[in-house]
């Protein structure tokens, strides 16, 4: 018995558009019913497509305090991984995520909760996890759980900055959040989630999207899996994929 579902698309723009209403809906539950909404987000070409949706989107809705066009103050930003690049820097996840989503919401800076690439990851990884921790209003197996965690997908199945061909410490790691050196694709340093948190979070979505990637999902999809996505699927009760990908 499958523990995901799959909802297809024929082309990238539905993906995104109904992945950004549906995380909306997410939002405005929390909002009526005042809880937090702890949200990890990821970088990608979806997820610019993404962001642009929901700044839309939002607007027409008229979600924010007020019905003002700021968004509201119980959605916390994290991320499911960055690059060990100041955020500045165009290979940033953060910088992608303030141009086409904070800085148009005009979401406030005690809301973002971003992952500090220009630092010795070490210490960026410590700091990560006290910021999720304070914020986090519950935890599973010692993790502090995020309530959402956005994924996409890389040609190999990757997600966050999890590769395939990992080694034991990486798959078996406690932390939150992890360093993640020498990576297969560039920059080689990066900070991501480790499995042991994406495993705790309440929910995850998965924007899978684009040419190339017809085996990567379809091997993800099989069970068992080796790729990181497939070990995600088989290992969390509540996975949503969006993708306009036909798996093979």
């Amino acid at each position: 018995m499958n523990n995901y579902e799959l909802i297809s698309f024929t082309n990238p723009d539905d993906l995104a558009r109904a992945a950004a209403s549906a995380w909306l809906d997410e939002i405005e539950s929390a909002n009526r019913s005042g809880k937090l909404h702890s949200v990890a987000l990821s970088g990608g070409r979806i997820t610019q497509k993404f962001f642009a949706d929901i700044v839309e989107l939002a607007k027409i809705r008229k979600i924010g305090d007020g019905g003002t066009p700021s968004f509201p103050t119980n959605v916390h930003f994290f991320w499911a991984d960055e690059r060990c690049v100041p955020p500045t820097d165009p290979d940033s996840n953060f910088k992608m995520a303030q141009e086409l989503l904070f800085a148009p919401l005009k979401i406030a800076g005690n809301q973002i909760h971003r992952l500090r690439g220009e630092i010795p990851p070490t210490d960026a990884v410590k700091i990560a996890e006290a910021e999720l921790r304070q914020i986090a209003t519950s935890e599973k197996n010692g993790q502090p759980v995020l309530d959402l965690i956005l994924l996409g997908m890389g040609e190999d199945g990757h997600v966050a900055s999890l590769f395939p061909g990992a080694s034991q410490q990486i798959l078996d790691a406690t932390a939150p959040f992890l360093v993640i050196e020498n990576s297969p694709k560039p920059p080689p340093t990066r900070i991501s989630l480790s499995y042991a948190n994406i495993f705790a979070a309440k929910k995850i979505w998965v924007l899978a999207s684009g040419a190339g990637k017809e085996i990567a999902l379809q091997d993800s999809l099989n069970f068992p899996s080796k790729t990181p996505l497939g070990r995600v699927i088989h290992s969390h009760p509540a996975v949503k994929i969006f993708t306009d990908i036909s798996p093979i």
